[in-house]
């Protein structure tokens, strides 16, 4: 059937069908064992037989129907109408089993004819695959002559013989020859539809199973309507077991799964030779027929003339359908050439201008290089006209070397039907410029349109261009054109490589010394200008060999290879150093910079890691920043020490941030005593970290650590808390007697807005009175960041905080900056106090330091008071406040709490030697 017909949904897998043809197998074997031997008694045959026809009757009318749920449109109707077939003859052999008179004009014979009729219907309705009109009509012919082969064989051995016995009615007569003639439309309907089937459609196997179950049931009708003429017919015969295997295979048939579809786009393959064959052999079997019977009966019979008569007819007409076929097969064949020899010749055409008018250059040369053929693009892609190069040998118009490789890559594929390969040469374009070619090689010497050696040239002197300036901006700066980080650590690498065992390799990191100050006041423009100017003056300062690269910002390096013995790194630094120092000019003013510089020697590597540049660039970085430390300006060696020390560093970093999650530092306290007084009024919490392997780690340590990194803040809110707890625990302890506490406040705190927040949060949690708190800080926050600095500290004095310099005198800050800013407290820095008794220009310092507290209303603390005389001399300046060794050291907080809840005076110093401490918060 028509794909388009197709099932909606396949409820019998092949596994099913496969067991149901075992089952029908089985049933009819027992079926015709039984009737065949009559082993079971003439009654008990006859009652199996009508029975079991009954059974298989109504069972492919069942499975027909069944069938026809499963599919839509025609195929549907089609199937319906099969099952009603096989249901009207179950039905008449119900009537039959149980009438009394036997023969053709039983009423059951109305359910037989019924099958004929619905069944040749259904097999009509079912839908075929579509044909043209010529196609139809062959087709109609085919059907006719097998049709009437078919009765011309029934007529000889069948028909003729029921009209010749005697004693038949008319009513019976005709019915007895509408069974073999009602076969011989089925089978001639079925052969028909075969015959329009492909090999491998969807619907060929079911359709060959109701041909084979037709045939069986003719041969079953020919049974019958002999044993009626012969007068022997009795039911439960041999004839029965051929209806009882054409309902199964009916049954069969509708159960029957479908193949799968063929994907879309296969092209479905021709009729199969027994399509066009099946008619000549049914006329040849009819001619047989006849020849057979006209030799045993020796007259002639004139039905049999007439269909013999109208078989030949109808093969002229097929003959004559077939020849005007042929004719207009063979005129759209001549049309198909015509119009494929002018679709070649436009090909052909199309192909020459894309060739001639080709971006690509199509030479055909010999094995030897001799030109064979050579495009017309060779003009308009290097200048010179093709008929220059006609039999003239390839290799001779180039230069040698170029020559040398092509006839190389000539030998390499000639000996390779259908080889490639390329290769680039530069070839001379006819103005006298060099261009780069690309050229592809194919044998084609084999293919006999060609019958040579085709190169495929093309101008790729644009692309190698681009490609060349796209590795120039991968491997160099944008804007100074110096070598970049990449191209440079190659470069090192390369060097370490070939380095001989007299040679030496040197790498010079540079930063310079006050770029950020350049960026921030003239602007970034500036900026760019002065390193375009500095990487002039580098590439100025070093030798030929020499690499310079810039890695970025103000970060350059430079690469110096010379002997061991040689001193060449130390020169190249030095003469850096000269020449940065000198002014560079601006559109505004003279700008003043100098450069940091790190030397990293390849002899002083020892075992490297990899290939040893990564290792030589860090250690010249470590290198700079020692020279950078020393005040800028300078260069420095690399020494191993450095990077022990960064390692180090990183060891104390990790190990800061696990103390503080562990809770592994503490606090100490510096009692802050009353000058008029001699008591202790207040405590200076200062930070200490017990490392559990290193024991006791200055803060001057781990302090700068912490800034760097960022970990001050966490640091400082938590030592913040920690004091603020501990005052109140003591205030509570000396019956409200209130205790000053300082604690330090790094830059990196005041650059947190929140820092407000958290100081007001943490005096809420831990009941500390504001006036009681007193946050120090170093000159260095009233510098920076002005405008939010000053907004921070209002903020802090609103809360009702007390506000202090610490180390004042170091720093840069001027009398306008201690009148604008609300500053509570000068601490005087150790350095003023240490020579304190004696005339000395810290004295003045010091007594200046006191009455400018004075004048301005703040309060003054001197700290590192470690001798009487220093205690006295300030007391007589009139400093209000002290700290230092002299009353105590920093101390743990039990201590601490007994020098303040004893309200004992001042300690005196230990009989050790005092050590500097301090800490910051």
């Amino acid at each position: 059937m028509a794909a388009t017909q197709a099932r909606g949904r396949t409820p019998v897998t092949p596994a099913i069908w496969s067991r149901l043809c075992i089952g029908v197998g089985v049933a009819f074997v027992l079926f015709a064992v039984l009737l065949s031997t009559g082993a079971a008694g003439p009654w008990a045959t006859q009652k199996v037989a009508g029975y079991g026809l009954c059974y298989a009757a109504f069972s492919a009318a069942i499975a027909s129907m069944e069938c026809a749920r499963w599919y839509r449109g025609r195929s549907r109707g089609g199937w319906l109408l099969i099952g009603l077939g096989a249901f009207s003859w179950g039905a008449g052999q119900v009537v039959d089993i149980y009438r009394t008179a036997p023969g053709f004009s039983s009423p059951a014979t109305l359910g037989y004819l019924g099958m004929i009729v619905f069944t040749s219907t259904g097999l009509l309705v079912l839908p075929s695959a579509q044909q043209a009109l010529a196609n139809r009509i062959r087709s109609v012919l085919d059907g006719l002559m097998v049709a009437i082969s078919l009765v011309l064989i029934a007529w000889i051995f069948l028909i003729s013989p029921l009209l010749a016995s005697a004693g038949r009615t008319p009513l019976e007569l005709y019915t007895g020859l509408s069974y073999p003639l009602g076969d011989v439309v089925i089978i001639t309907i079925v052969l028909y539809m075969l015959a329009q089937q492909r090999r491998h459609g969807r619907a060929f196997g079911s359709l060959l199973l109701i041909a084979g179950g037709m045939a069986a049931f003719a041969v079953a009708d020919v049974c019958y309507a002999y044993f009626h003429l012969v007068g022997t017919y009795r039911p439960g015969q041999i004839s029965d077991i051929g209806w009882f295997a054409g309902f199964g295979l009916i049954l069969l048939a509708a159960m029957k799964p479908l193949p799968p579809a063929r994907p879309a786009g296969e092209v479905a393959e021709s009729n199969q030779p027994v399509g066009i064959l099946l008619p000549y052999v049914a006329v040849l079997a009819a001619l047989l027929t006849t020849i057979v019977w006209y030799a045993k009966t020796g007259h002639s019979n004139l039905f049999i003339a007439y269909a013999r008569s109208l078989l030949i007819l109808l093969i002229i007409g097929r003959q004559l359908l077939t020849l005007r076929e042929n004719r207009n097969l063979t005129k759209n064949l001549e049309g198909r050439v015509a119009d494929r020899t002018a679709e070649l010749f436009a090909s052909e055409q199309r192909f020459h201008a894309l060739v001639q008018h080709s971006s690509d250059v199509v030479t055909v040369v010999s094995p030897e290089a001799d030109v064979l053929y050579q495009s017309e693009s060779v003009q308009r892609v290097f200048g010179y006209p093709a008929r220059s190069f006609s039999g003239r040998r390839l290799t001779k118009l180039l230069d040698p070397e170029s020559s040398m490789r092509l006839a190389q890559a000539l030998r390499q594929v000639a000996g390779r039907p259908y080889a490639t390969t390329v290769l680039e040469l530069p070839v001379r374009h006819r103005d006298g410029r060099s261009r780069h070619a690309e050229v592809t090689i194919t044998n084609l010497l084999s293919d006999p349109s060609v019958a040579g050696l085709v190169l495929n040239t093309r101008d790729i002197s644009e692309r190698k261009d681009l490609q060349d300036q796209l590795v120039h901006e991968a491997y160099h700066d944008a804007l100074t054109q110096l070598a970049n980080r990449a191209l440079f650590r190659e470069r090192v690498s390369e060097a370490l490589r070939t380095r001989g065992p007299a040679d030496d390799v040197t790498v010079l990191f540079l930063d310079l010394d006050g770029f950020k100050e350049v960026n921030d006041s003239l602007g970034h423009l500036a900026g760019d200008q002065l390193l375009v100017q500095v990487a002039d003056r580098l590439r100025a300062s070093v030798r030929e060999d020499d690499v310079v690269a810039r890695f970025g910002g103000d970060e350059f390096a430079v690469l110096v290879r010379a002997l061991l013995t040689a001193d060449d790194a130390e020169q190249v630094a030095r003469r850096i150093v000269e020449v940065l120092e000198q002014p560079f000019g601006s559109d505004t003013r003279d700008i003043h910079v100098q450069a940091s510089i790190g030397l990293a020697a390849a002899s002083a590597l020892g075992e490297s890691e990899g290939d040893g540049a990564e290792q030589l660039m860090r250690n010249a970085d470590l290198a700079m920043y020692k020279a950078k430390s020393a005040g800028g300006g300078c260069y420095a060696a690399y020494h191993p020490d450095m990077l022990a020390g960064l390692v180090e560093r990183l060891e104390l970093e990790a190990d800061l941030r696990v103390a503080l999650e562990r809770g592994q530092l503490q606090l100490h306290y510096q009692p802050t005593v009353d000058l008029v007084t001699s008591e202790v009024i207040g405590f200076e919490a200062l930070a200490r970290w017990q490392h559990p392997q290193r024991g006791l780690i200055p803060p001057a340590e781990f302090i700068p650590i912490a800034e760097a990194t960022g970990l001050i803040v966490p640091l400082g809110r938590w030592v913040l808390e920690e004091a603020c707890r501990q005052a109140v625990e003591w205030s509570a302890q000396s019956d409200g007697r209130s205790v000053k506490m300082a604690v330090n406040v790094s830059v990196r705190q005041f650059d947190r807005a929140e820092l407000a927040d958290v100081v007001a949060r943490i005096l809420a949690e831990t009941g500390m009175p504001a006036a009681q708190l007193c946050l120090e800080m170093t000159e260095s926050v009233l510098m920076t960041d002005t405008d939010d600095n000053l907004e921070q500290l209002l903020r802090l004095k609103a809360l009702g905080v007390t506000l202090a310099i610490d180390d004042f005198g170091t720093g840069y800050s001027s009398l306008a900056y201690l009148r604008r800013f609300p500053v509570d407290t000068l601490k005087i820095d150790r350095s003023f106090v240490e020579r304190l008794g004696a005339l000395t220009d810290d004295t003045a310092l010091a007594d200046t330091i006191v009455q400018l507290g004075k004048s301005l209303g703040m309060a003054t603390v001197a700290e590192g008071i470690e001798e009487f005389g220093q205690l006295a001399a300030l007391r007589e300046m009139g400093c209000h406040f002290a700290q230092g060794y002299y009353f105590s050291r920093p101390v743990p907080a039990s201590e601490a709490g007994a020098l303040f809840l004893g309200s004992a005076p001042a300690v005196a110093p230990t009989a050790t030697p005092p050590v500097s401490v301090e800490g910051v918060a």
